[in-house]
């Protein structure tokens, strides 16, 4: 069993106007996509994470013609349950999966230009010609192929929303590079917290990572 993380891109505008109108409304932040799911009416319904502003995004998905129904939750992390009509994109690549027998491995994580970064799970061979199948107007980026393990899979579910914002900065920022180039300081200006948050975030990482690993 292999898996493929790939980051696909759309050359124009976003992957579905749900998906756009998260993009471009004020306040709000697209995090993840836990679940997606092609139905046999051609519609589709998908889980959302986002942060921000739940009335903003709430007004967005219904002034979006594509979206069929919407259910915003507010939170320190939202929820946003969206049944949208599927556009050729949408049902294209979700019918690919379907053909090649493949799986996603949430979450979906958004990009804040429009991409979405995906871990594609099957035989070799069907993830190869999954991808071969992408339509033109997408373009993909592979960023990681190999023989599927569940466990480092799962560390990424362990995370929090925050947890997973903050070590991405932390990354970023080359906080565990040596010499190190980042400090607690430097994250919490990034992700708008204390320094003293950030390190307690970091160290409950760090320790979900290392028990993961000692584990296996």
């Amino acid at each position: 069993m292999r898996y493929a993380t790939v980051v696909i891109s759309p050359n124009d505008g976003a992957l579905h106007p749900a998906d756009g109108a998260l993009l471009d409304a004020p306040s709000v932040e697209r995090r993840s996509i836990s679940q997606v799911t092609l139905l046999e009416d051609g519609t589709a319904v998908m889980l959302y994470r986002f942060r921000g502003d739940a009335g903003r995004a709430d007004a967005a998905l219904d002034a979006c013609d594509s979206v069929v129904d919407a259910d915003v939750t507010e939170g320190p992390d939202g929820l946003a349950y969206i049944h949208i009509d599927a556009n050729d994109t949408v049902e294209s690549l979700l019918r690919i999966l379907l053909e090649h027998e493949i799986v996603i491995d949430p979450p979906i994580d958004c990009i804040t230009n429009g991409s979405v970064r995906v871990t594609l799970v099957g035989r070799s061979d069907a993830i190869r010609r999954a991808v071969d199948q992408v339509p033109d107007r997408l373009h993909v980026s592979l960023e990681g192929l190999g023989d599927y393990q569940p466990e480092h899979s799962n560390l990424a579910a362990r995370l929090t929303e925050r947890q997973r914002e903050i070590l991405e900065a932390a990354v970023g920022l080359g906080y565990y590079e040596v010499p190190r180039r980042a400090t607690h300081d430097d994250i919490a200006a990034e992700v708008d917290l204390s320094a003293g948050t950030v390190g307690e975030h970091l160290r409950k990482v760090e320790g979900k990572v290392l028990s993961t690993l000692v584990s296996q």
